[in-house]
């Protein structure tokens, strides 16, 4: 219609991109179909949670100081450990974000003399330090914790030969990440990682396997809870949180490894009975209530961005038809001008700071310069529409995230029509 036309016209996306993108569109309705069907049985399962809790007004109240018997607190981390099928849950907002839930997680249960061990490669960059792969004071190294890890076979699939090799009496936890990080590797599907740790467990039955569930939470119907995992770990400002969260990360699993990390997140005798939630109880709560919808708009967004970019003769991973597995979608465009375009359209698209241009630079945590998009109404907020990349070789950039689904399209749009005006990337001629 023509008012659409005018208002993304207004909004800097030209006549023939617009088509483009509602060609494509129109081509994934019975997908997007299918993430709805998800969705929805999501949605229902949280609210089976919450009731089941006894959810109630009382629950979205404040507590301060030491927060003893915070109803609220209590009662969402409930709440957590049902929807995820698990036995414990922590959710707070003392944990400042996802690589501090998984410091927390893996500081809780390691010990001097224990080992970690990774089948799955190279962890997500700020994780080098919390390990000591890149020397840092308080890393898990200088605790005594050794670190060895097992690379996926070239075709992503597991190296199941070296795994058994590497595994020893000394390995103490074995880390699995979902999703990609800046890799171009698949993202493992629920089904992929209970297969895993099944493999290690036939090895050692006691160790403990964690999964770093970050930007994969109801994507699918089932969690790595649902397939064995002893431990998920995720950041409320990702998918849980469902944009209204304004800080905190979760630990869900067994209540043993659950209560080793509160022992880790505040002391060792205080464990999960302090902390205070000053006043974000209503929004952990309605975000999590939220979560499974906002997942699915964000998963459309990833879904668009794999076809739009894909046709255009552009490296993505996952591809335009693969199955989803986590709300991330990489595009390689093999030179830095296209990963720093990319997320100027991302920018540019923002309800909050759309007329601030991102640039590289040195981000505490990672080993080369980082461009960040996300004009996010919370700070870093990658549930919100957002995209980064490292300036480095093979020069890929990762989009994420997205409150609502007309959101992501346009941030898609937005960027592309940023490639397409420095002529990184042109449209097929019968779409001009």
């Amino acid at each position: 219609m023509q008012e659409m036309n005018a208002v993304y016209r207004r909004l800097g996306i030209s006549s023939e991109v617009l088509a483009y993108g509602n060609k494509i569109e129109k081509e994934l309705k019975e997908r997007f179909a299918a993430i709805d069907e998800n969705a929805e049985y999501n949605q229902m399962k949280v609210i089976l949670a919450m009731q089941k809790n006894k959810v109630s007004e009382a629950c979205l109240y404040a507590s301060s100081g030491y927060g003893y018997n915070d109803l609220g607190r209590d009662t969402l981390e409930d709440v957590y450990a049902d929807a995820f099928h698990a036995e414990a849950a922590l959710v707070r907002p003392q944990i400042a974000c996802g690589t501090h839930a998984l410091a927390v997680a893996l500081s809780g249960n390691l010990r001097p003399g224990d080992e970690l061990f990774s089948p799955v490669g190279k962890p997500y960059d700020t994780l080098e330090e919390v390990i000591g792969i890149r020397p840092s004071g308080g890393s898990l190294a200088e605790y005594g914790v050794t670190y060895r890890q097992t690379d996926l076979l070239p075709d992503g699939s597991f190296d199941y030969d070296n795994i058994k090799k590497a595994m020893n009496e000394k390995t103490k936890l074995v880390t699995i990440q979902r999703s990609k990080g800046y890799q171009t590797r698949p993202t493992l599907s629920v089904k992929r990682i209970g297969e895993l740790i099944a493999f290690v467990k036939h090895i050692k039955p006691d160790v403990i396997c964690m999964v770093d569930n970050c930007y994969g939470e109801f994507v699918e119907t089932v969690e790595p809870t649902d397939v064995g995992a002893d431990l998920i770990v995720g950041s409320l400002i990702k998918n849980p949180g469902g944009g209204l969260a304004p800080i905190g990360g979760y630990i869900v699993g067994k209540k043993e490894y659950v209560e080793n990390a509160a022992y880790r997140l505040t002391s060792p005798g205080l464990g999960k009975e302090v902390g205070a939630t000053l006043g974000v109880n209503q929004s952990f709560f309605q975000g999590f209530f939220l979560a499974p919808t906002v997942v699915a708009g964000a998963l459309k967004g990833a879904v668009f961005a794999a076809n739009i970019y894909e046709r255009l003769g552009f490296g993505v991973v996952p591809n335009g038809t693969e199955s989803r597995h986590d709300i991330i979608q990489a595009v390689t465009f093999g030179v830095p001008e296209g990963v720093i375009e990319f997320c100027k359209g991302i920018q540019a698209a923002a309800p909050v700071d759309s007329f601030v241009e991102p640039e590289p630079w040195a981000m505490p945590g990672y080993d080369s310069d980082v461009i960040m998009a996300a004009g996010a109404f919370v700070q870093g907020s990658s549930i919100e529409l957002s995209a980064d990349g490292p300036i480095k070789p093979p020069y890929a950039v990762y989009f994420q995230g997205g409150l609502t689904w007309y959101h992501a399209k346009l941030g898609i749009l937005m960027s592309l029509q940023k490639l397409i005006d420095k002529k990184i990337a042109v449209l097929p001629k019968q779409e001009a």
